[in-house]
């Protein structure tokens, strides 16, 4: 098991290293989301088959015999948890957790919702932004570009309160403001 203390890695790197589509698709994600490195994407890749691997044991379940009320209480403590974090809608069922794409856990990181709200002018802009501490979630600073934004925390993003960008008068806001998404 390991010593629990210890870090460890939280992705799986591909099995082909040199698969051209592979990369190719890779590239563009990080492009598109304005991701540090590949790891990144590595990382949401892991994120969504835990939730997908979960989501099989419970079809696994049903058809295994198991009790019915055991069965449903997993599959509720599944979609809300899913539901928590805006990855699937109320109402969803396990067939939508299996549906699931890399792209959805990316959305609902924290870089990407403050480049979406117009915080930012850019995907590597929001993540500065949240490095330097200039974003914060409910008036506290957060710095982690890869936090996973709840859906109640969506709404209490903004500037934190001694940050420069949270002057109205700043000139640097005035540019984000008119690029807007």
């Amino acid at each position: 098991m390991g010593y629990p203390g210890k870090n460890h890695k939280q992705y799986q790197s591909p099995k082909r290293r040199f698969e051209k589509v592979r990369i190719e698709d890779e590239r563009t994600i990080a492009i598109t989301f304005g991701l540090r490195n590949k790891q990144e994407i590595w990382r949401a890749i892991h994120i969504l088959r835990r939730h997908r691997q979960g989501a099989r044991d419970i079809l696994a379940m049903v058809s295994g015999g198991v009790d019915e009320a055991r069965v449903e209480a997993r599959r509720q403590e599944l979609l809300q948890h899913l539901e928590r974090y805006a990855l699937v809608s109320p109402g969803a069922t396990i067939d939508n957790v299996l549906s699931l794409k890399v792209n959805h856990i990316l959305e609902r990181r924290l870089q990407t919702i403050v480049y979406r709200q117009g915080l930012a002018r850019s995907p590597k802009q929001a993540r500065q932004l949240i490095n330097h501490g200039h974003i914060a979630i409910n008036d506290r600073r957060v710095s982690i570009p890869g936090y996973m934004v709840s859906r109640v925390e969506e709404d209490q993003i903004s500037y934190y309160q001694t940050s420069s960008l949270a002057k109205e008068s700043n000139p640097e806001r005035g540019r984000i403001n008119n690029v807007r998404v």
